[in-house]
């Protein structure tokens, strides 16, 4: 505890000692600045060509087959430890 107060009396020290006083000797301003009109950046662009077609497709969906067991529904979680 000894060392706390210490401590804390040497930076109130350090503090006090290092203060100091600052007075404005002279008012700011801000810089006159001279604005130019300028050139926008002009770009080339070729778009790709894209061919886009319409059709019919026939997609084959597998079948899913879940068995709950009871312990499933009566709210037991299955994760798969056992």
């Amino acid at each position: 505890m000894n060392k706390f107060f210490s401590v804390a009396i040497l930076a109130g020290s350090a503090l006090s000692l290092a203060a100091c006083d600052v007075d404005q000797t002279e008012e700011g301003s801000m810089p006159e600045v001279s604005v130019e009109e300028g050139n926008m950046p002009e770009y080339d662009v070729e778009p790709v060509d894209v061919q886009v077609e319409t059709g019919t497709s026939t997609v084959e969906v597998p079948t899913v087959d879940v068995d709950v067991t009871q312990d499933d529904a009566a709210g037991e979680p299955a994760t798969g430890d056992e």
